[in-house]
């Protein structure tokens, strides 16, 4: 089975290929640098999911692949507190598609107010922690859990949502 994943970003490869392995016996894995078409910074669940989506399907056309996973980090609003929101899609040469959201949680007024200003989760997070490249590691989430759930995580628990539609709708069972 070829799989691709429209992303080079080191934590959502990371998880795609993890989950891969534990759920599928073969397969050829290939990640692909495409352009999501939504802001550098994704804001709400709509434009995020969005992300996610043209994610799937630039990977699924280039890459011929038999799967596609998008996976997009953004941010929202909810009761006036800005929160990371996370969205993932599977698409399949099929045409099937399979969403799911994963984890949420609040930022710090001094990280949303940069945010709100205009600038990227990313470099307000890597000057935030005076570290290069937060968003290929623990992420936000990651540093505002305390290491205890990292970017990484959160973006395989969404590939497992996604991964296990899949498998119920195709009512195939994991390989392993």
């Amino acid at each position: 089975m070829k799989i691709a994943i429209g992303t080079k970003n080191k934590a959502k490869v990371q998880a795609v290929e993890k989950v891969c392995a534990t759920y599928l016996e073969t397969y050829e894995f290939h990640a692909l640098s495409v352009p999501s078409n939504v802001s550098d910074q994704p804001i709400g669940d709509e434009e995020t999911l969005l992300g996610a989506k043209n994610r799937a399907l630039h990977a699924l056309t280039e890459s011929q692949a038999d799967m596609s996973f998008g996976l997009e980090g953004g941010v929202k609003e909810l009761n006036g507190q800005l929160f990371v929101c996370n969205w993932g899609i599977l698409h399949t040469k099929k045409g099937q598609q399979f969403i799911a959201g994963g984890a949420q949680i609040p930022l710090p007024e001094e990280v949303a107010a940069a945010i709100r200003k205009g600038e990227e989760l990313g470099p307000v997070m890597d000057e935030y922690t005076k570290q290069v490249g937060i968003r290929h590691k623990d992420g936000a989430v990651g540093v505002f859990t305390n290491g205890i759930v990292n970017r990484g995580d959160m973006f395989e628990h969404i590939v497992k949502l996604l991964i296990g539609q899949y498998f119920k709708a195709n009512q195939t069972q994991k390989t392993t």
